[in-house]
C-alpha cells in the first residue's frame, strides 16, 4: 500500500466539479441526490487491482469472487465454493464450485479460472502467500483440487482473500490497472491513480445486485477528508481518533472494532557489534533484559493510554490477536506498578545517582523508541507510554523519523509498531526463530524460542481448526513461557485502535467485520452490504 497525500484544496475543488451537476456545493446536512450512489474518501491507495499481485490480500477483493469468505464473526462460508473437504494427510483441499457464477462479460466462472489464478499466485510468489502450495488441478468444470507441499492450517485464511481472475480476459500487463472483467459484487469503471477509483454494481453477480449501484472512491489525507465531509462532498470518510469528536451536521461517527494494534518492539539481545544481512546493527543493552521489558508491560495502564492518545476510541491490547478465535485469554495482565518496581529491584536495577533513571552494572535504563514522523497516533501512544514507565525509573525517549531510517534502526532501537490480521499466519511470521533480524518488519526484536517454534509448527500442521487454535494459544502462553508479556515479552502491547469513519446520516455501512491493520481498504470489503435508508 502507498499513501498519496493530496492537498485538501485541490481535491475538494475536484469533488465540486465531479459531484455537483449544477456547480453548486451540497451542504453537509443535505441528503444525497442519488440514493443508489456513494462517494468514499480513504487515505491509502492500492498498488494494484490484480489479486495475483496482492489486491485484496487480508481483505475481500470486491471486484473478484473468492472460493470462500469471512463472515462478520470471523468464521468461513462459501463464496464460489459450495463446499470443500480436506484429505486425511492434510495436503489436498477439494472445492466444488457453484454453477451460477458469471463474470460481468457473461462468461461462466469455471474450474479453469480457479486453477489459473491459484497456480499464478503459486508461481509468482506474491503477497498472496501461497509459497507452501504445490499446485491447483481441475477435476472437472466445477471441481478443483489444491495440493500443498505441507499441511498449513491457515490455508483457508489465505484463500479467503484471493480473488479469482478470468483466464480468458487476463493480461498480466494491464489487469492490475484495468480489471474490466471480474465476478465480484462490483465491477471496474475507471482508476485515475492518486485521484479516484470508480466502480459500479455487477448486474451479473450471483449473490444479488448490490443496493449501491455507483461508487466513487477518492484518495485523501485525513485532513482533506474532514474538509470534504464538512463541505458535504463525500458520504463516508476515513478519519482519526484525534478528530472523532468533531461535530458535523448531517454526519455521525462510526467506530469499527479492529485488531489493528499498537505496541513497542523491544530488542531482546545485547549489543555485540553484530549486523543483519543488510548490514544494520542489532541488539540493545537495556531492552535485552527481560525484567525491563516485563516491568514496562506491568507498569503501563493501557486504558489511560487509550483515553489519552485515542480520545477513548480504542481498547487495551495484550497481544497481536486480541479478539480473534486463536487468541489465548490468559495473555491479559493487570497493571501493577508496585510489581514492576519490585521486579526491577530484585534484578539489580537502582537509582544510585538520584536522577530518576535506574542503572545496573553501569548501564542506564534509557533507550529510544522510534515512530514514523507524521503518524500522530503512534506519537501520542508512545508519549503516553513513556510518561508511565518514567514513574518506575525507565527513560524511553520517543523519536519520530522516516520509514527508511526506521527500517535501518529497528533492530537496535525500540519501535512503536502496529500489526493486526484476520489470520494466525501473522503470529507465525512475527515470532518464528528463523525470522529474527532478517531485514524485515517481522521480528526485528529477534525473538527466538524452540518452545514457541514447536507450538507454531504443531499449529501449522494441525488438521482441524480447533487443534490449530489450541497450539496458537500455547505459543502465546503455556503456563511457563511464550510470546506473551508474562512470558518472554518481545513486545509491550498497548492499544487496539477503533477505526474511525464519518458517515452521512441515512447511510448504512453494513455489519463490519473486525478490521485488520490498515485503516482504509477494510472499510469497503463489505460494500455490497451498504445501503441508504428508505
Amino acid at each position: 500500500m502507498k499513501l498519496h497525500k493530496i492537498t485538501a484544496l485541490a481535491l475538494i475543488a475536484g469533488l465540486v466539479l465531479s459531484f455537483s451537476a449544477c456547480g453548486n456545493q451540497q451542504s453537509a446536512a443535505e441528503a444525497p441526490r442519488n440514493r443508489d450512489s456513494v462517494v468514499i474518501a480513504i487515505a491509502t491507495e492500492m498498488d494494484t487491482l490484480d489479486p495475483t499481485k496482492g489486491w485484496g490480500h487480508g481483505n475481500a477483493p470486491i471486484l473478484q469472487s473468492t472460493l470462500i469468505k469471512y463472515t462478520a464473526d470471523m468464521t468461513f462460508e462459501g463464496d464460489l465454493a459450495t463446499d470443500y473437504s480436506l484429505s486425511e494427510d492434510g495436503l489436498t483441499y477439494t472445492f466444488h464450485l457453484r454453477q451460477d457464477a458469471y463474470f460481468n462479460d457473461g462468461e461462466q466462472v469455471t474450474a479453469d479460472d480457479v486453477v489459473f489464478t491459484i497456480n499464478k499466485c503459486i508461481t509468482d510468489k506474491t503477497s498472496a502467500d501461497l509459497a507452501y502450495a504445490d499446485k491447483a488441478e481441475k477435476i472437472d468444470d466445477f471441481t478443483v483440487c489444491i495440493t500443498l507441499k505441507q499441511p498449513i492450517s491457515f490455508f483457508l485464511n489465505t484463500i479467503a482473500s484471493i480473488g479469482i481472475v478470468p483466464e480468458h480476459a487476463y493480461d498480466p500487463e494491464t489487469y492490475g490497472v484495468n480489471p474490466a472483467v471480474g465476478s465480484g459484487p462490483y465491477q471496474f469503471v475507471e482508476w485515475k491513480q492518486q485521484e479516484q477509483l470508480i466502480l459500479k454494481a455487477n448486474e451479473n453477480y450471483y449473490g444479488g445486485v448490490p443496493a449501491i449501484k455507483n461508487v466513487t472512491i477518492v484518495f485523501m489525507t485525513e485532513d482533506a477528508a474532514l474538509a470534504a465531509v464538512k463541505a458535504g462532498q463525500v458520504d463516508a470518510a476515513c478519519s482519526a481518533a484525534t478528530l472523532a469528536n468533531t461535530q458535523i451536521p448531517g454526519y455521525h461517527v462510526e467506530a469499527v472494532t479492529s485488531a489493528d494494534n499498537r505496541g513497542i518492539t523491544l530488542p531482546m539481545v545485547p549489543e555485540e557489534g553484530k549486523t543483519t544481512p543488510g548490514g544494520y546493527p542489532y541488539g540493545n543493552n537495556v531492552t535485552c533484559h527481560k525484567e525491563i521489558r516485563q516491568a514496562m508491560a506491568y507498569a503501563i495502564d493501557r486504558q489511560l493510554v487509550a483515553d489519552a492518545a485515542l480520545n477513548g476510541y480504542g481498547r487495551p491490547a495484550y497481544s497481536e490477536n486480541d479478539g480473534m478465535p486463536w487468541n489465548n485469554p490468559q495473555v491479559k495482565i493487570d497493571t501493577d506498578v508496585e510489581f514492576a518496581k519490585k521486579l526491577l529491584a530484585e534484578n539489580g536495577w537502582a537509582d544510585s545517582d538520584g536522577d530518576g533513571v535506574l542503572e545496573k552494572d553501569g548501564v542506564k535504563a534509557e533507550f529510544t523508541a522510534l515512530y514514523p514522523s507524521g503518524d500522530s497516533v503512534r506519537q501520542a501512544v508512545g508519549m503516553a507510554a513513556a510518561e508511565q514507565v518514567k514513574a518506575i525509573g525507565i527513560q524511553m525517549n520517543v523519536e519520530g523519523t522516516s520509514w527508511d531510517d526506521l527500517a535501518k534502526r529497528m533492530f537496535c532501537d525500540a519501535v512503536i509498531m502496529g500489526w493486526g490480521a484476520a489470520t494466525p499466519s501473522e503470529s507465525y511470521y512475527l515470532y518464528r526463530s528463523e525470522g529474527a533480524f532478517l531485514d524485515d518488519f517481522y521480528n526485528p526484536e529477534g525473538y527466538q524460542s524452540a518452545a514457541t517454534d514447536s507450538y507454531m509448527t504443531a499449529a501449522l500442521e494441525a488438521l482441524t481448526v480447533e487443534d490449530a487454535y489450541e497450539n496458537w494459544k500455547l505459543a502465546q502462553w503455556d503456563g511457563t513461557t511464550g510470546t506473551a508479556m508474562k512470558g518472554e515479552c518481545p513486545w509491550v502491547w498497548l492499544v487496539n485502535l477503533d477505526h474511525i469513519y464519518f458517515v452521512r446520516d441515512g447511510l448504512s455501512i453494513g455489519a463490519q467485520p473486525i478490521h485488520p491493520h490498515g485503516h482504509s481498504i477494510p472499510l469497503i470489503q463489505n460494500l455490497e452490504n451498504w445501503s441508504w435508508e428508505a
